[in-house]
């Protein structure tokens, strides 16, 4: 089939590669400007586009879609479908009228619970216990179009966002490619709008540990930040993240929540509202990813400090 394919990240490109590999012509690779990246800020291609360099595939980054000349590229390859999958971009409707099969969203969520930027670390925070990918048809709403395909996959009980992303790149990628040979013989069905839930884009702010939360409710946060952008909290004044930790039994109102219960190479353990959180894996400011036994050799936690 004759595609145009947008989208930004490794998630996307993972499709992309599939699609390649499945024997699909991609007429035209859409993705979001280089950006700047590491710690010189220089300009870096994404994922997608990586991709497509390195299949010898045309790549067209505009700011927008919304001009009519800005779409004549999507118009000027005649392609039978467009693939998105997280590219970044609001489309409008005369883009999403362009391919003669419309546009199909690959999205990390079975819809329509999760609609949004980050449905992988809102079904973690959440406590589900399943997720998985929804192929469908693109109209111009909020990820409220027509379902063509759904793929359930279970969630980990310790499986963080990275973890779980990855193995919803790989279902998505898998899906979109079974779909396409019987694309014309699909019925849409409508998402039930009442069962919608909206997975809003997650910031810094929010990955911030609140120790007056139950313990079970913190390692959902550890494990849905991990990678990006990390869960944090304060150590002596200054930033520590939390990138592993697991629960524990804890006496009731041993200590205010916070307060480090313990020390050693088992952990660093924490009393939160309710039950207690022993943290496994640590970064200070400006440091390494540590174990907490490997923290602890080069720097002293005293019981009874207060993590805020």
């Amino acid at each position: 089939m004759r595609l145009i394919f947008a989208g930004t990240p490794e998630f996307a490109a993972r499709a992309l590669e599939a699609l390649i590999a499945a024997g699909h012509t991609i007429a035209l690779v859409l993705t979001q400007p280089d950006r700047p990246a590491g710690r010189g800020m220089k300009l870096t291609p994404s994922p997608v586009k990586t991709v497509a360099l390195h299949h010898g595939l045309p790549v067209y980054q505009p700011l927008t879609l919304r001009e009519a000349e800005l779409q004549a590229p999507l118009r000027a390859v005649s392609a039978e479908a467009m693939i998105v999958a997280a590219y970044g971009l609001i489309l409008p409707q005369a883009v999403l009228d362009i391919p003669a099969r419309g546009c199909i969203n690959l999205h990390a969520s079975l819809l329509p619970r999760w609609r949004g930027a980050a449905p992988i670390q809102r079904a973690i925070l959440a406590g589900d216990a399943e997720t998985g990918i929804t192929l469908m048809q693109m109209d111009a709403g909020l990820d409220t179009g027509a379902m063509l395909s759904r793929h359930p996959l279970a969630i980990g009980a310790e499986e963080t966002a990275g973890q779980l992303h990855d193995r919803l790149a790989a279902l998505g990628a898998e899906a979109i490619v079974a779909l396409l040979p019987r694309l014309a013989e699909v019925v849409g069905e409508p998402q039930e709008t009442r069962l919608a839930t909206y997975a809003a884009k997650i910031d810094k702010a929010q990955a911030h540990l609140d120790w007056q939360q139950p313990a079970l409710a913190l390692l959902r946060q550890v494990r849905a930040y991990n990678p990006v952008p990390g869960a944090w909290t304060l150590l002596d004044g200054q930033p520590f993240k939390v990138w592993q930790a697991e629960t524990m039994a804890c006496a009731v109102r041993a200590a205010p929540p916070g307060t480090v219960l313990r020390a050693d190479g088992e952990g660093i353990e924490v009393a939160c509202a309710t039950g207690g959180l022993r943290l496994l894996e640590v970064q200070a400011a400006g440091g390494k990813r540590l174990s907490a036994a490997a923290f602890l050799a080069g720097r002293a936690v005293a019981a009874g400090s207060v993590l805020v």
